[in-house]
């Protein structure tokens, strides 16, 4: 199922982000605004704006959204140099179309940055309420809530160097004791053929975070994702460039106590033919959807041999299927992107719509 949301954002839409259980989402834009959608009870696949709202003064680049544990609280970055914390307050009285209006009320504004920040992640829940952005300034800043009761308090904990204007970052999803907390953070710089991939661990012992691998990926990076663990030893990490590649990173423990991974490239799909902008990985680590500027978003599966295939191609203008699949594929299809992809991957398909599926 497909359904075509009518933003109304005056510019072009930058990112589309869900929350945790998937039944709300959040919209931004180059005007400058964040929208939050909620979907119509009464309309199947309906979404009804709950809140809307000028964020910054520059334009929005990247949303994302806390863990449901700390609240109803979402963070931004933007081209004006900041990243933003809002929190959702208690419901005004109902506007006349009878619909609830909710207020977001910005708790803090970081400004440590001096140049655009492009990317702003919550870390997993098991760290506490922690916030890491990534800027053209080549850092990655960190930033954690002491007190999780007063958000307009925060510390900034660490500052991590790279050398190439950093596009994208993402932290490992991994909830295991044994894996320690990792980042990993990617340039869209095209002057270079340096690698554009980093991936950081942090050292409890050392108190610091240190980069432990540069993945050979030499063309600009839009965007990566740790695949979520549901108890494999390695950790997997997808990245959009001018192609899709799936990288495995397989954890060795020196004799000297430091720690590295063993990167293998576990898949890269250059059928694409057009430059890809998202990844996204369903809940279980085993999907991955990607939405590209030829305006489709396809989906990937890994099989039982831990091999990845392109099941599927949405169009950007119906819900039909690009190509012919087998009734047991489609039946795959149907169920498990809807079960599975609580992000989902929205497909820009003009400067004030998105076509959901």
């Amino acid at each position: 199922m497909s359904s075509i949301v009518h933003t109304e954002h005056r510019d072009v839409i930058h990112d589309c982000s869900y929350d945790y259980y998937g039944q709300r989402m959040a919209t931004c834009s180059s005007d400058q605004t964040i929208k939050i959608w909620e979907q119509n009870e009464k309309g199947q696949g309906q979404w009804i704006v709950s809140a809307s709202w000028k964020a910054h003064s520059g334009s929005i680049w990247r949303l994302s959204w806390a863990h449901p544990e700390f609240g109803s609280v979402i963070a931004s970055a933007s081209f004006d140099r900041t990243a933003s914390v809002w929190e959702e307050t208690a419901e005004q009285k109902p506007t006349p179309s009878s619909t609830p209006a909710k207020r977001w009320i910005r708790r803090t504004n970081l400004v440590d940055s001096r140049t655009s920040v492009t990317d702003v992640k919550f870390s997993p829940k098991n760290l506490g309420l922690v916030l890491a952005t990534s800027s053209s300034d080549g850092i990655i800043r960190i930033y954690e809530a002491p007190d999780i009761c007063n958000l307009s308090q925060w510390t900034l904990q660490h500052e991590i160097l790279c050398k190439l204007p950093l596009s994208s970052l993402s932290w490992n999803p991994s909830l295991f004791r044994a894996h320690a907390p990792m980042i990993a953070a990617a340039s869209d710089v095209a002057t270079s053929n340096e690698p554009k991939v980093f991936v950081f661990e942090y050292s409890e012992l050392n108190r610091r975070w240190t980069k432990t691998e540069s993945i050979n990926v030499t063309e600009p990076v839009h965007s990566i994702e740790f695949a979520p663990n549901v108890g494999r030893s390695y950790h997997i990490l997808a990245v959009a460039s001018k192609d899709v590649s799936i990288f495995n990173l397989k954890p060795i423990v020196e004799q000297t106590g430091t720690s590295r991974f063993e990167v293998s490239q576990a898949a890269q799909f250059n059928d694409n033919f057009c430059t890809v902008w998202k990844v996204t990985w369903n809940v279980t680590g085993t999907m991955l959807a990607t939405s590209s500027d030829d305006g489709y978003v396809r989906i990937w599966r890994m099989n039982y041999q831990k091999l990845f295939k392109c099941i599927c191609s949405y169009k950007p203008d119906s819900s039909s299927v690009s190509h012919p699949l087998d009734s047991q594929t489609a039946a795959i299809i149907n169920s498990t992107t809807t079960k599975f992809f609580k992000k989902g991957v929205g497909t820009f398909v003009a400067s004030n719509q998105i076509q959901q599926h």
